[in-house]
């Protein structure tokens, strides 16, 4: 076949998108779960229109077609479509759930007047001093800050004449939401109506006319172009003026004036922004904010379970991991054995050296501070910080400067280079194994490890963490982008052999069906984009290779076409954690192997990052993780297939047996360690 089809990325991602919203639709979902879910929907949602859009819009200026729809117009026509939905399961689930358990969340309402005593007093208290009203004319110089909330109030003077001013929401400085408890329950109200109520306090003298809350969205790129310099300054600087990038969205409520719209709309410059009539308020992200207490409406606890037992650590982690290796899965098991290994380090007085990379760093990260006691303990500590991590640049710059301060040697990937590896490296002498190893498949951060579902590897293997140690070196050393100097035989780098022997790998799959051997693919991702992988997947169901995919967000890979990919399968799931690990496993005629690491499929991945799988050499973890794996395929209760128009396709059936891979696993592992 001469050419394949790719589904576009974005819409794709919406898609994933709905499916975050289906959870939040669901009445077996416990309330406050389902709330959540709305929430992670508006935040995907705004970061679609920080990132994603201002490239959509780029696109749309580029089309000539003069028919059919643009990937723009159908994004904007999937959003609306997914905003209304939102509304109703707020209005229809959420909200009369809420006043079920005495929770009275004032939304579409206006605050009653047994409250306003209460309203009034903490306006005057909390509020006021917080808030500054800007009239707004022709060539005002006043900004729009991004994801800031505003109230527009048209006011009239005894004159008669309107004016337009807007009035700032100050979420950064106060809760989002003020509860008040009454005889009947817990009334709870958003920071912009009690606002709203006393807006006659801040325009004595006139009437209003209307008040009407609004909210800009604006590009989040940063300009990193130039590759020399100062990258720390730099990224610095950009940070500052990122907030002051053009606008992507521009959120009005219902009811505004179109002649003052139009007006805020050209003052602000706004004639290039998908200009949305929005709901009553906006930022529902905040929802996560919500102050409502009652164990019944969260899900039921999963503590973690400890990964290694009691009995086996004796003595330390490193002799433990020096006799076999070690894994960890996140949530389901306790993050204490990561965080162990790395205060280990800091106080083993045979180790000398320590290596590793920090990709998103915890805001308060206990292996940040345990690399600082390193360093200060005499031990020679490298730490590759990435600074374009989107959206923790400035958390990671702070950790950066916080471990310098301390004698870490802090290693910066190029402008034009991410290093996304999860890796650690301990370096020891007088010992039989000097070298000591970690490899993850998600960020070496604690926090994020409560909720991302990710496997942590332990290892002693001396071959593959030797690799690890010129990989470091290369990172420490090079200029300009990597080259193939390096000869990994056991692990998978992106820049040197990870796509190669992916593609090795596939082909392989393939020659043995051709010779009639079995021949399956089993893969599960975040987002699988890169077309040169996807299409030799495609070759491999052409060949009668049976691939099995889970894919929890980007699909550009179409399922179920003939002459494509009949013998291919996508499935998603969504779920109480954020699916996040990659695992790789190949047939290879019964003999599977199996590879885990950093890279998602996707062309930032492959082309333009540093990342690192590693194969899974310990018999008893190859077969545990095979087994993970299967039961991940066996979901049929929050699994969804994904068909070749990207919708999400349930797999629940009421008479057969219900696999919610999630709640199994972690009763898996629990059993294992008793």
């Amino acid at each position: 076949m001469s050419a394949y089809f790719f589904a576009d990325r974005d819409i794709s991602w919406l898609s994933f998108n709905e499916r975050v919203l289906e959870e939040a639709g669901k009445d077996s979902v416990p309330l406050n779960e389902r709330i959540k879910f709305l929430s992670i929907f508006s935040s995907n949602l705004d970061e679609f229109y920080r990132v994603r859009m201002p490239a959509l819009l780029a696109l749309k200026k580029m089309d000539k077609e003069k028919t059919g729809l643009t990937v723009y117009r159908k994004a904007v026509q999937i959003i609306d479509r997914q905003q209304e939905e939102f509304g109703q399961i707020f209005n229809e689930a959420v909200l009369p759930g809420l006043t079920q358990y005495c929770f009275k969340l004032i939304y579409n309402d206006k605050i009653p007047e047994k409250l306003k005593e209460h309203t009034d007093y903490y306006f005057f208290t909390q509020v006021a001093g917080f808030l500054q009203p800007v009239l707004i004319k022709r060539n005002t110089d006043f900004f729009l800050e991004n994801n800031q909330l505003y109230k527009a109030v048209i006011v009239q003077h005894t004159s008669g004449d309107e004016q337009l001013y807007l009035v700032n929401i100050p979420t950064n400085n106060l809760p989002r939401f003020y509860k008040i408890t009454q005889e009947d329950g817990d009334y709870i109200v958003f920071l912009e109506d009690v606002i709203r109520q006393n807006l006659q306090h801040l325009f004595p003298s006139a009437v209003i006319v209307g008040s009407y809350n609004i909210k800009i969205t604006r590009d989040a790129e940063l300009d990193l172009r130039d590759e020399f310099g100062d990258l720390a300054a730099k990224i610095e600087k950009q940070l500052r003026k990122r907030d002051f990038g053009f606008a992507t969205r521009f959120l009005y409520e219902p009811g505004m004036p179109l002649r003052h719209l139009q007006d805020m709309i050209e003052i602000f410059n706004l004639q290039k922004a998908s200009v949305v009539e929005g709901g009553k308020h906006h930022n529902l992200k905040d929802l996560a904010q919500l102050p409502v207490s009652n164990a019944s409406l969260s899900y039921k606890p999963w503590p973690s379970v400890q990964s290694i037992r009691p009995s086996e650590l004796q003595e330390t982690l490193f002799r433990a991991v020096e006799k076999e290796d070690r894994i960890v899965h996140a949530p389901y098991q306790s993050y204490d054995t990561i965080i162990r290994f790395f205060n280990e380090a800091a106080i083993d007085t045979s180790v000398e050296r320590i290596y590793t990379t920090m990709y998103r760093v915890a805001s308060d990260s206990r292996i940040g501070y345990a690399l600082i006691s390193a360093a200060k303990n005499g031990k020679k500590v490298s730490v590759l910080v990435e600074l374009k991590a989107r959206f923790d640049e400035a958390n990671n710059i702070r950790w950066a400067k916080k471990m310098k301060a301390a004698g870490v040697k802090i290693i910066y990937s190029g402008n034009l280079l991410k290093v996304h590896a999860k890796i650690a490296l301990v370096k020891r002498k007088n010992q039989s194994a000097p070298y000591l190893g970690l490899l993850a498949t998600g960020n070496l951060n604690e926090n994020t490890a409560r909720f991302y579902t990710d496997h942590i590897l332990l290892t002693a293997y001396q071959p593959m963490l030797a690799e690890m140690e010129a990989l470091f070196d290369f990172l420490r050393k090079r200029k300009g982008k990597a080259t193939q100097h390096i000869l990994f035989q056991h692990l998978l780098v992106a820049q040197f052999n990870l796509q190669t022997r992916f593609l090795e790998m596939i082909d392989r799959e393939i020659e043995n069906a051709r010779r009639g051997l079995p021949a399956s693919i089993i893969i599960k991702m975040n987002n699988l984009e890169e077309e040169v992988l996807i299409t030799k997947l495609y070759d491999a169901s052409n060949a009668g290779v049976k691939i099995s995919l889970i894919v929890r967000s980007i699909c550009r890979l179409v399922p179920g076409i003939p002459g494509q990919s009949e013998n291919i399968t996508v499935k998603r799931i969504v779920d109480r954690y954020l699916e996040h690990g990659r695992i790789f496993l190949f047939h290879n005629t019964g003999k599977d192997e199996v590879y885990m690491g950093s890279a998602d499929w996707m062309n930032r991945n492959i082309y333009r990052r540093i990342e690192v799988c590693f194969p899974i050499y310990n018999d008893v973890i190859r077969r545990q993780m095979i087994n993970l794996l299967t039961i991940q395929w066996q979901d049929n209760v929050q699994a969804v297939l994904i068909d070749k128009e990207l919708h999400n396709v349930s797999l629940q059936n009421k008479d057969g047996d219900q696999v919610r891979s999630q709640e199994a696993i972690y009763e898996l592992l629990s059993s294992e360690i008793k």
